[in-house]
């Protein structure tokens, strides 16, 4: 009997706009940001199984393949909210950067979520895999429904936005990794911090003013978290003509954002003189 299986691409994210708003009593933190899907993209095939048993196989020999991975347990969470006795084989080919603030774990476990909905013909709605999925991440329920949206409170608020004209956006990963929870514990014990103008970011993005996103992307985590190349990567960008370079999520990922392919390219090939991890890409 043949198992059935199915694949699917996993978009990485980036955050056009990323503030904090406090930290809830519960311990999360409520969120207002701006998300991106773009064409950096992780493959991610799933194949049921009817013992029970969950196994994940990765390309990346650095992470982990058992529940320390959220791929594994969005595999668990997805199993214990519908009451489905499968199992799955999950097989992960990376292409985005791991610890990167580029989602590539969250979407991964968005991938699995999808893939178990079809292959287990549960027909949960987006919204009922976004209420398994933001038990795993804040990123999660972005990444299970992708394109350009807002993101509010722990990230499962999601409201969609137009989608982002046409561009090219470089990546740029030094070799440095940051860690989420020390990330977001940064935050409860900085001082004085400088939140972004979320209303003029939501206004443009929601009018699809593309002067107006690139004059208001910002990230507030870039205060606190020290990653000691990103001023060497914002400068080499706007040397090229970026139009906005950030950093993305909790980093140490640095975006820079075209108008011109030929300006996004010459960045590129620069970059990948000084930094391993390059990627130019699209918003999809």
């Amino acid at each position: 009997m043949t198992k059935k299986s199915i694949k699917f691409n996993a978009p990485a994210k980036i955050n056009l706009l990323l503030d904090i708003i406090c930290r809830l009593p519960n311990g999360y933190h409520s969120l207002f940001m701006v998300m991106q899907a773009v064409d950096l993209c992780d493959d991610v095939e799933v194949t049921l199984r009817d013992d029970g048993e969950i196994t994940l196989e990765c390309s990346e020999k650095a992470l982990p393949t058992d529940s320390k991975n959220i791929a594994y347990r969005a595999a668990q969470k997805f199993f214990e909210a519908t009451g489905k006795t499968q199992g799955a084989d999950i097989k992960l080919t990376k292409n985005i950067p791991f610890a990167a603030g580029l989602a590539g774990g969250s979407t991964d476990a968005a991938a699995v979520l999808k893939a178990l909905n079809l292959l287990c013909e549960t027909k949960l709605t987006d919204e009922e895999l976004c209420a398994i999925g933001v038990k795993l991440g804040a990123d999660v329920p972005f990444c299970i429904k992708g394109g350009t949206m807002l993101a509010q409170d722990i990230g499962q608020v999601l409201s969609p936005l137009p989608k982002l004209k046409d561009c090219y956006i470089v990546l740029v990963k030094p070799d440095v990794d940051v860690s989420t929870k020390e990330a977001y514990e940064a935050f409860d014990t900085a001082d004085c911090i400088r939140h972004p103008n979320c209303n003029a970011m939501l206004h443009a993005a929601a009018n699809g003013d593309f002067d107006g996103i690139i004059s208001n992307t910002a990230n507030v985590f870039e205060q606190f978290i020290e990653v000691p190349q990103r001023a060497d990567i914002k400068a080499i960008m706007r040397d090229c003509g970026c139009l906005t370079c950030c950093m993305s999520g909790s980093g140490p990922t640095v975006f820079g954002i075209f108008d011109d392919e030929a300006k996004a390219t010459a960045c590129t090939e620069k970059m990948k003189a000084k930094y391993e991890k390059v990627y130019l890409t699209k918003p999809i």
